[in-house]
């Protein structure tokens, strides 16, 4: 098919690739520089696979001087920049362009500081989420956010889409768990925003850069919180004969004040498939699954687990099952965490979808998704961050089947947009990218986004920085600013008027 409409290649960019590539080579020595249509094809798409641009040439730079010179060198020719981290996107925000250049950050992957006493990590933003775990679990750390893809997601791909996870309930987004970042604005310039202190003053602009998949900046370091593991974490499964049961039961244990680690649903298609892939002992005669963990003081633990299995009982729970240890507990987990690929098992392809709603609308959206299902001909498999309201609709299909992928990307719109009309939002951590880019009129009506494109402005007046995604239409910068007349003359005059 032919995808989502993308700004049109520049021909005089395309023109000069040659010696775009040659000055790229300049800046970026050795082996930084990929320009050989095989060789980029590895770069042509990143989670969302449907669709596929290989880039005007790949660059991975190790340095912040040289994402520094290379955005400088693109702004003053007009050359568009695309960033990539690790390419896990699941809403084409990395989908590169005919004319642009890639900007893949995987080589900056160290970590730089780890600070026990502030309890800050500071790490390039080519290090994957787990890789920060794993540098501090021995003095008994962890970093808390931790998305399904968290082996292979970067932690500057994490800043960019604002990641969440199966903890992100009680511990927060990214946005939550990020103290500070170092970034190259698109004319060269390097600024810093934050540090390892709690907070500063003036406008949150590292709010601003949390979740702005690469339209604002490209950064190059990251500081994030590091939390101390809880002295106990216990997780329990529990069985419910329908969504809507279990579903009522993560709205009670919210509304009673109980607030666990990670509440997790899912719905006996991706049961059963988590289970015949990771063996996690699952039960297999239910319609849905709860995964509550419990973490803090044994006492406490101990407390809120019986007042969980209290709740679910009322609301007519048939299984429940406790982890007796932490390899127990993790076994939980891996079931969770091993949905996605585990469902690739049953279905030629997926399409995995990002909606945010309110708890209490869960039944009703569950019920809409099983009316979409017959209507569509499609299957679909759930997997919720059920805490928070963050749905991850699995919609079954196969691409060689004609018209099976468009049937697909109607069912997740349809999806999205009843999120939409009982008070949820398009997406709570994957992004919009070019995947929910044209929905977002159905949330935002046009001064709203025409407010949001002016922030894209103060920071990238030319529109250099990942063109095509997130808006469903740019203006020039100039036709947003109010016409101020000088002394008779309108400023930017060359600039055509509508």
């Amino acid at each position: 098919m032919s995808g989502p409409a993308m700004p049109k290649p520049d021909q005089a960019t395309l023109a000069r690739r040659e010696e775009i590539v040659a000055d790229m080579r300049v800046i970026v020595p050795g082996e930084g520089v990929v320009d050989a249509v095989n060789s980029m094809r590895a770069f042509e798409s990143d989670g969302l696979t449907a669709y596929r641009q290989l880039p005007l040439v790949v660059v991975l730079p190790e340095t912040t001087a040289q994402v520094s010179r290379i955005l400088k060198y693109c702004s003053d020719r007009n050359i568009r920049v695309v960033p990539r981290g690790s390419g896990t996107s699941l809403s084409g925000g990395a989908l590169p362009l005919e004319d642009a250049v890639l900007l893949v950050m995987s080589r900056f992957n160290r970590i730089l500081d780890i600070d026990y006493a502030n309890r800050a990590v500071v790490a390039q933003p080519g290090v994957t989420n787990l890789g920060i775990t794993k540098a501090v679990e021995e003095e008994g750390f962890y970093y808390a956010p931790d998305p399904s893809s968290q082996i292979a997601c970067s932690i500057g791909g994490n800043v960019a889409e604002n990641s969440g996870g199966v903890h992100c309930l009680k511990y927060g987004l990214t946005a939550n768990n990020v103290l500070g970042i170092e970034m190259v604005l698109m004319d060269g310039e390097v600024v810093r925003l934050g540090g390892k202190h709690l907070d500063a003053e003036g406008y949150d602009l590292l709010g601003l850069m949390t979740g702005s998949e690469g339209l604002l900046g490209v950064v190059t370091e990251v500081t994030v919180r590091i939390l101390q593991a809880p002295e106990t974490a216990r997780a329990m499964l529990v069985g419910f004969p329908s969504s809507e049961e279990a579903g009522q039961c993560v709205a009670d244990i919210i509304g009673v004040g109980i607030i666990p680690g990670g509440m997790e649903m899912m719905d006996r298609p991706a049961i059963h498939a988590a289970e015949d892939f990771v063996h996690a002992g699952y039960p297999l005669d239910v319609e849905a699954l709860l995964i509550v963990e419990l973490d803090g003081p044994q006492a406490e633990v101990d407390h809120l687990l019986s007042r969980v299995e209290e709740i679910a009982a009322k609301n007519g729970a048939t299984t429940s099952r406790v982890s007796n240890s932490d390899t127990e507990r993790a076994a939980f987990w891996a079931g969770r965490k091993a949905a996605f690929p585990a469902v690739g098992r049953i279905s030629p392809d997926y399409y995995c979808m990002d909606g945010t709603i309110p708890r209490k609308e869960l039944p009703k959206v569950l019920a809409g998704m099983r009316e979409m299902s017959e209507k569509y001909g499609l299957r679909v498999a759930n997997v919720f961050h059920a805490g928070d309201g963050n749905l991850h609709p699995l919609i079954l299909y196969d691409a060689n089947q004609p018209g099976e992928l468009e049937r697909a990307e109607d069912f997740g719109a349809d999806i999205l947009k009843l999120c939409v009309a009982v008070g949820g939002v398009l997406t709570g951590e994957h992004g919009v990218g070019v995947e929910k880019r044209d929905l977002m009129p159905e949330m935002f009506t046009e001064a709203d986004l025409n407010q949001q494109i002016r922030v894209k402005c103060a920071f990238d007046p030319e529109h250099l920085l990942n063109p095509g995604k997130v808006f469903p239409q740019l203006h020039r910068c100039a036709e947003l600013g109010r016409m101020h007349i000088h002394r008779g003359k309108m400023p930017f005059p060359d600039i055509p008027r509508f």
